[in-house]
């Protein structure tokens, strides 16, 4: 790794960011990187760069840090051991109340300094609230320890947000809904003679695609193919985007017969161009 690497009782010390390049490619290959973090060095390297801010070893943060979402996040038992260990931690407590559904995990931090320490509760209600009781994986395997670490993360960050740097924990970060991806409208336009339309039509087909009706689909292609004039393919513009706003055609299917009538149109240009010039 170089001269600027040096050992101490907690690992490695990566002085330099070639250093930490060069051991970020090395863990991205190794079996002891977590999967989310394999053959992704940067993502190894930013991961001990946040877990460096909250003194934790290159190997500890790799092991520690998750990124969900694409936020940066810290599971919730080491999230506790870096609160312990702060000068400003005097004790955490946890607790859960009662069984089944009267379950209520209790987690209670004392600051050193505050006259009172922060309690966080998190019941069964509030997982039915947000839609976390019964959901599958470890809100049903793991229910109890699913609530514990609800009520220890909204604890440990009221008590101790300097210590945590903003991170939240991974075991809440995991039930956050994905972020549906943001679906461009596709825009057809259709070419048109300049003397007659200045400006474009634009006919706008959104995402995602519906099924198709292969029957009104036939219909409405025989007409395009019939049309003898400007003024019929326009109405059929009108009515594509009628039958697609409603859900009668698929935003496909609208898609394909606007490209024809887009054809269609070019036939029309040069008849129409004569009859300007001759007007």
């Amino acid at each position: 790794m170089g001269e600027m690497i040096t050992h101490h009782a907690r690992g490695l010390a990566l002085h330099t960011i070639a250093d930490a390049m060069a051991f970020g490619e090395m863990l991205a290959k190794s079996d002891f990187a977590p999967k989310d973090f394999r053959g992704k060095p940067e993502s190894c390297v930013l991961a001990m760069q946040h877990g460096a801010e909250l003194g934790l070893s290159p190997m500890q943060s790799i092991q520690s840090i998750a990124v969900v979402n694409g936020r940066p996040s810290i599971y919730g038992d080491t999230a506790k051991a870096i609160c312990l260990a702060a000068p400003v931690c005097e004790w955490i407590t946890e607790t859960v109340e009662g069984d089944g559904d009267s379950m209520t995990a209790v987690c209670v931090a004392k600051r050193r300094g505050n006259p009172e320490p922060t309690e966080s509760r998190f019941s069964v209600a509030d997982a039915k609230k947000a839609q976390l009781w019964g959901k599958s994986g470890p809100w049903t395997q793991y229910a109890r320890r699913m609530l514990q670490m609800r009520a220890r993360g909204f604890a440990l960050r009221n008590a101790f947000p300097d210590v945590l740097r903003g991170l939240i924990t991974a075991e809440e970060a995991q039930d956050y809904p994905t972020p549906e991806p943001v679906k461009e409208p596709i825009v057809v336009r259709t070419r048109a003679t300049p003397q007659r339309h200045p400006e474009p039509a634009v006919v706008r087909i959104e995402a995602p695609v519906e099924a198709a009706n292969p029957s009104l689909f036939q219909k409405a292609m025989d007409k395009i193919q019939r049309a003898g004039a400007r003024e019929t393919l326009e109405g059929c513009l009108n009515r594509i985007d009628e039958l697609r706003r409603s859900g009668e055609m698929s935003a496909e299917d609208a898609s394909k017969l606007i490209v024809v009538i887009d054809g269609r149109m070019d036939i029309f240009a040069p008849v129409e161009a004569a009859i300007e010039e001759g007007a």
